[in-house]
């Protein structure tokens, strides 16, 4: 499996101006490429494929002012751009109802501000620093130390950002070994005060809730700065203290997320948990409707990032992951194994189920039991998936705390 080794190049680094330097060349050959491929697709109804624009563009000046190998990579990110786009299109003529609004055509980076991503290949790598655990990447003064071991490097990337670089340093990893048991179950329900509550289907484990709290509070001061300085600028316009006030959250919030997905995979191995259940919303951003202050937190959490985390971290360990919808798993009595239906547009629900919410994230049984709201769910998200999980009760749940710092 692959994963990617981060670094940080900020405006005062010794790096930053030829970073900017390689970026902005990238920017000016997929801008030219994309201009003879609009070209073609637009008044020919044609499409030039990578191979195609490679052979045309290799005496090109745009091409020529880095290594062949990074401006192929440049051309191979422009291809798969417009295969993506393609794809989409076509799908969007099958069933438009999938889609927000039609497909656009692949656009161009901006002519002076515009940056495009940089790759170096292994092959496009000084063999010789590599050796002594730096990496150079070919015609460049970058001499980067990594803690990665060389041998399983694959590629080195130079991302923009909105006033920085990152490096990063993608590489190849063996994944570990666990005696884990593939019908011992977990769900996970993402949320807002509780991040994610984690339950078992084996008896004498207790739920962990994830505190969504420090999350909050991130996007609240976020929010309070971010308006006060945007009602000092004009309309579309930024500044240097907005651009680092975003730097600033989006550093925050990745860090609150590796360090929880790392706990759950951490307690999932622990318990030789083979399977984990996560459930998920495709419309999570988009019609959501919790009232304006929880809107504007559960939209600025970046949940499906947190998905993506435990997923690479589930599969390094050897944990099956299967994302299921969770429509009706919060209106469903768990203990009263209400039904599950799934939800469809247009349809209105007719099953009535036993329980509801009540005050405090407590859910009221129709037996009048009270269970927490969040566990509920995430044993009905568990049942959904896996009918026939269940064989055992529950315990207390244990929250993590957390801290927003």
């Amino acid at each position: 499996m692959r994963l990617v080794e981060r670094h940080i190049i900020k405006k005062n680094h010794r790096f930053y101006a030829e970073i900017d330097r390689l970026c902005f060349l990238s920017k000016n050959l997929y801008n030219y490429a994309n201009y003879l491929v609009r070209q073609s697709f637009i008044f020919e109804n044609t499409y030039r494929n990578y191979h195609d624009i490679q052979k045309t563009l290799q005496s090109q000046l745009d091409y020529q002012a880095m290594p062949a190998k990074v401006s192929q990579q440049v051309l191979m990110i422009l291809d798969r751009n417009w295969i993506s786009f393609k794809e989409s299109n076509l799908a969007y003529k099958e069933t438009p109802s999938k889609f927000k609004a039609r497909p656009r055509l692949p656009g161009y980076k901006h002519k002076v501000k515009g940056r495009n991503v940089v790759v170096y290949t292994a092959q496009a790598i000084n063999k010789k620093q590599l050796k002594q655990g730096i990496i150079n990447p070919s015609q460049t003064a970058i001499y980067l130390k990594t803690k990665v071991d060389t041998s399983k490097i694959k590629q080195f990337r130079l991302v923009p950002r909105l006033n920085h670089y990152v490096i990063e340093v993608i590489y190849e990893a063996d994944k570990q070994q666990y005696q884990l048991e593939e019908n011992n179950y977990a769900s996970i329900d993402i949320g807002l005060n509780n991040l994610a509550t984690l339950t078992f289907n084996q008896a004498g484990i207790k739920p962990l809730l994830i505190n969504g709290k420090p999350l909050k509070s991130i996007n609240q001061y976020y929010n309070k700065v971010k308006s006060d300085l945007q009602s000092l600028l004009g309309e579309n316009q930024s500044s240097h203290k907005l651009k680092k006030l975003c730097n600033k959250r989006e550093f925050k919030i990745n860090d609150y997320l590796h360090k929880a997905s790392r706990l759950i995979i951490d307690t999932l191995s622990n318990q030789k948990i083979g399977t984990l259940i996560i459930g998920h919303n495709p419309d999570w951003k988009q019609k959501i409707n919790l009232g304006k202050r929880n809107n504007q937190n559960f939209v600025s959490i970046p949940y499906n990032k947190l998905i993506g985390m435990l997923s690479y971290k589930a599969d390094m360990v050897g944990i099956k992951v299967i994302i299921t919808e969770e429509s009706y798993t919060s209106k469903a009595s768990f203990l009263d194994n209400d039904p599950l239906p799934i939800y469809q547009k247009g349809q209105k629900n007719k099953v009535t189920f036993s329980g509801k919410k009540v005050n405090r994230g407590l859910y009221r049984t129709g037996k009048r039991k009270l269970i927490n709201a969040d566990v509920n769910g995430s044993l009905n998200i568990m049942r959904k998936a896996v009918p026939n999980a269940f064989s055992y009760g529950i315990e207390e749940p244990v929250r993590w705390a957390g801290s927003p710092t």
